[in-house]
C-alpha cells in the first residue's frame, strides 16, 4: 500500500487507470462474494484518495464512486456499511475545484432507503440505519456549500432526505431533549451510535445551511410527514420538530416557517379539532421562539389567519351543539364541543403569546386590529357576520377575542394615554363594556387595568377592602404629564360614564365590583390633577345617588356592594390626596357603618352569607357620604370645590343604541326619537323602557 501510494502520488496522471484496476477488481469480487478482496480494494481506494490531493483526483473519484455504489447496491449489511464509511470520508475533503457533472442523486436515494431499514435482526437494522444517516450527512456537507449543488434542495431530494432523519428521530424515547437549543453529537448515553441522535443532529446541520430562497422546500416536507404518520394528535414529537427547526435556521427566515405552519392550518381546516389544536401549538412554539428575533412582515398575517379558524371553530362548536340538540348522540356532541374549547384555547393563547412578545409600536397595531374583529352590534366595522352565528356565538367570540387582548396588552407601557388609548380602540372596547353580561364587563375592565395601569400598582390593590394605610402600600406615581391631562379632558367623560353605567348592572357579581374599585384607584394614580379629582368625587356621589334612589329597581345584594364601592373608593381617594378633614369624613363614616350598617362595607357585603337589611334609608345622612362635607373639607386651594355641587349625570351617546342591552334596544323607538329631535337641546327627555327601567336622553 506504501510502494502504491508513493506511485500514485509521484505519478498522479496514473490515478485514473489505477482507479479504474481497482474498481474492476472489487466488481467482480463483490459479485463473486470475496468479502475479504472487497475490503482490501476498498481501503487500498481510501487511502489513495485521502493521500492524493492533485487536479487528476476528478476522473479517480468517478471510479472511487462508481465503487461505493456497488456496495451500496448489494444486499450484505457489512457491505452497504463499508460503502457508506468510504463515502463519509470523501466528504470530508474539501475539494480545490467544483465538479460540474458529479450527481448525487443516486446516492441520496440509496441513503434514504438504508434510514428506513427493515432488517429482521435489531442490531443489523440499527447498524444500516446509523450508517444511512451518516451516509445523508455526507451527501449534505459535501453538496450545500456548493452553489453547483444546489439541486440537493430541489424537492424530489429533500422529499427523500426529510423524511428519513424524521423517521428516525420518531423513534427517539426521549422527545423531552429532542428539540432542545444545544446540537445532540449523536451518540447515546450507552457511548453508542443512536439513530434519533445522529438523525437529529444531521437535521439540524442541514437547516443550519439552508438559505432564504430553500425555507420552503425543507419546512413542507417536514409537515406532509406530520400529516402522514398523524403526529399533529399527539403532538409532542412535532413541537419538538419544530423547536429544532427554530432554533437551527437563521434568525431572519423564521417568519418563512411561521407563514408555512399558518398556511398549513389553512389546509387543514375541516380537520378533526385536535389535529387542529396540534397545529396551532406548534405554531406557539415557532411563533415564541421567533418573537425573540425578527418575525417580519408576517405579524398581522399571524393574527389574521388565527382570528379566522377562531371564528370557524366557534361556527362548528355551534353547528355541533345545534345538531346534538336535534339528535340522541349526547355524549359524542359534548366531547366534539370540549375539543373545539381546546382548539379556541390555543389559538387565545398563541395570540396572547406573540402578541405580548412584540414591540410596544407593533403591540399597538395588533391591539386595534383585534379590537377591530370583536363583534360590536350596530356596526358595520367589524368582519364577523353575527346575523349566522346568533348571539351565544357572538358572545363566545367577544369572550375569546377580549382574553387574547388581555394578553396581548400585560406588561404594555405607553408613555401617552391618547397613544395607548386612541378613538378606534376605546369606542368599541367601551360599547361592549355596556353589554349585559357581567363576564365581557370584567374582561373589558381588566383590558383598561392592563393599559392604565403604567407602574404595576394593580397588585397591591387586589381585591376590594377599606384600606387603612394606603402609605403602606408604597404606590408608585409620577407628575402627571400635559399629553395625560389633555387625554383626561378629552375622554374623561367617557371613562366615568362607562364606570357609572358598569356599576348599575343587575348581573354584578363581586368580581365586577372588585375591577370597578381597581379602574377607579389606578385612574387616582395615573391620570388625576386637581379637575379629575373633583370629577372622580362626584362620580362616586352620583353612584351613591343611584343606588339610594333605586329608580332602576337594582336588587338589594348590589345597592349594598355600591355602597361598599363607593366607601373603597374614598377612603382610597382620601388618603391619596392626603386631606386631612376629607380622610377624617370618610373615616367617620365608615366607622358609623361599622357599628351600625356593616352591610354596606366591603368586608362584609362581599362575604357569603352576608345579612342583607330591607330597605336603605336615606334619612340616615350619617351612614353616607355628604357633598356638602366634602365639599367643607376641599374648599382650601387647589380644588375648585364648588364644582362638587354640580351633581354627575352621564352623557347619553349613540353607542346606547349600539349595545345590546335590553334598556335600549328594546325601548328606543321612532316616537322617541322623533320628540328627542324636537325639544329644545338643553331639556332631558325622560322615557321609560317597557321593563320599567327609565332613562336619559
Amino acid at each position: 500500500m506504501e510502494k502504491l501510494t508513493f506511485y500514485a502520488v509521484s505519478a498522479p496522471e496514473k490515478l485514473d487507470r489505477i482507479g479504474a484496476y481497482l474498481a474492476e477488481r472489487l466488481s467482480r469480487d463483490v459479485v463473486r462474494h470475496r468479502s475479504g478482496y472487497v475490503v482490501i480494494a476498498m481501503e487500498a481506494l481510501d487511502q489513495l484518495l485521502m493521500a492524493c490531493h492533485s487536479q487528476s483526483i476528478k476522473p479517480f473519484v468517478e471510479s472511487f464512486l462508481h465503487m461505493v455504489a456497488k456496495l451500496l447496491e448489494s444486499r450484505e449489511p457489512d457491505l452497504q456499511v463499508l460503502g457508506t464509511n468510504s463515502f463519509v470520508k470523501f466528504a470530508n475533503i474539501e475539494e480545490d475545484t467544483p465538479s460540474y457533472h458529479r450527481r448525487y442523486d443516486f446516492f441520496v436515494s440509496q441513503f434514504s432507503a438504508m434510514c428506513h431499514s427493515t432488517h429482521e435482526d435489531p442490531e443489523t437494522r440499527k447498524r444500516i440505519r446509523v450508517a444511512g444517516i451518516k451516509g445523508l450527512q455526507g451527501v449534505v456537507r459535501k453538496t450545500v456549500n456548493d452553489e453547483l449543488q444546489a439541486i440537493i434542495w430541489e424537492p424530489q431530494h429533500m422529499d427523500k432526505l426529510i423524511p428519513s432523519m424524521l423517521f428516525n428521530m420518531q423513534d427517539s424515547e426521549d422527545l423531552d431533549r429532542v428539540g432542545h437549543p444545544s446540537t445532540p453529537s449523536g451518540v447515546g448515553q450507552d457511548g453508542e451510535e443512536n439513530p434519533a441522535a445522529l438523525a437529529e443532529s444531521c437535521f439540524r446541520e442541514l437547516l443550519g445551511r439552508a438559505a432564504y430562497g430553500n425555507m420552503n422546500n425543507a419546512v413542507r416536507p417536514i409537515l406532509v410527514h406530520l400529516d402522514n404518520h398523524h403526529l399533529w394528535d399527539p403532538n409532542e414529537f412535532a413541537v419538538s420538530c419544530f423547536r429544532i427547526i427554530m432554533y437551527s435556521i437563521q434568525a431572519q427566515h423564521s417568519h418563512h416557517v411561521i407563514q408555512q405552519v399558518l398556511n398549513h392550518l389553512d389546509t387543514n381546516n375541516k380537520n378533526t379539532p385536535r389535529v387542529r389544536a396540534g397545529i396551532v401549538q406548534v405554531l406557539l412554539e415557532t411563533v415564541a421562539i421567533a418573537a425573540k428575533g425578527s418575525v417580519g412582515p408576517t405579524v398581522l398575517e399571524v393574527f389574521n389567519t388565527l382570528l379566522k379558524h377562531l371564528r370557524m371553530s366557534v361556527d362548528f362548536e355551534l353547528g355541533e351543539s345545534s345538531r346534538r340538540n336535534s339528535s340522541a348522540s349526547v355524549s359524542s356532541g359534548r366531547g366534539k364541543e370540549s375539543e373545539e374549547r381546546i382548539v379556541q384555547n390555543a389559538i387565545i393563547q398563541t395570540i396572547g403569546f406573540f402578541g405580548g412578545n412584540l414591540p410596544d409600536y407593533q403591540r399597538a397595531e395588533v391591539m386595534m386590529f383585534i379590537m377591530g374583529k370583536v363583534p360590536v352590534y350596530g356596526t358595520p366595522c367589524h368582519t364577523l357576520d353575527t346575523a349566522k352565528i346568533g348571539h351565544k356565538g357572538t358572545k363566545r367570540i367577544q369572550t375569546m377575542l377580549l382574553s387574547s387582548l388581555i394578553m396581548v396588552t400585560s406588561g404594555f407601557k405607553s408613555k401617552s394615554m391618547a397613544a395607548a388609548l386612541p378613538p378606534p380602540f376605546l369606542d368599541p372596547l367601551f360599547s361592549v363594556s355596556l353589554m349585559e353580561d357581567s363576564e365581557l364587563r370584567q374582561l373589558v375592565l381588566e383590558i383598561l387595568h392592563n393599559i392604565i395601569d403604567r407602574h404595576d400598582n394593580r397588585a397591591k390593590l387586589r381585591g376590594i377592602r377599606i384600606i387603612p394605610n394606603v402609605a403602606a402600600l408604597k404606590i408608585k406615581r409620577e407628575k402627571i404629564s400635559k399629553q395625560d391631562v389633555a387625554f383626561m379632558k378629552k375622554h374623561g367623560q367617557q371613562l366615568y360614564r362607562h364606570i357609572y353605567l358598569g356599576c348599575k348592572e343587575e348581573d354584578n357579581v363581586h368580581k365586577n365590583f372588585e375591577l370597578l374599585f381597581t379602574t377607579l384607584a389606578i385612574l387616582t394614580i395615573e391620570l388625576a390633577n386637581e379637575e379629575v379629582v373633583i370629577d372622580l368625587i362626584r362620580l362616586a356621589i352620583a353612584i351613591q345617588e343611584m343606588a339610594l334612589t333605586n329608580e332602576e329597581n337594582m336588587p338589594m345584594f348590589n345597592r349594598c356592594g355600591i355602597m361598599a364601592l363607593v366607601a373603597a373608593y374614598l377612603n382610597f381617594l382620601s388618603q391619596m390626596i392626603a386631606n386631612l378633614p376629607f380622610c377624617q369624613h370618610v373615616s367617620k363614616v365608615i366607622e358609623l357603618r361599622n357599628m351600625d350598617a356593616p352591610y354596606l362595607l366591603p368586608e362584609h357585603i362581599f362575604r357569603d352569607k352576608c345579612p342583607l337589611p330591607d330597605s336603605l334609608d336615606k334619612e340616615d345622612r350619617q351612614l353616607y357620604f355628604q357633598t356638602s362635607d366634602m365639599a367643607e373639607c376641599l374648599a382650601g386651594p387647589g380644588y375648585n370645590a364648588e364644582r362638587l355641587s354640580i351633581p354627575y349625570i352621564p352623557q347619553v351617546t349613540d353607542e346606547d343604541r349600539l349595545t345590546r342591552r335590553k334598556s335600549f334596544v328594546d325601548t328606543i323607538s321612532l316616537q322617541v326619537d322623533i320628540m328627542s329631535n324636537s325639544l329644545p337641546d338643553k331639556i332631558p327627555l325622560v322615557w321609560r323602557s317597557r321593563s320599567g327601567r327609565r332613562g336619559v336622553r
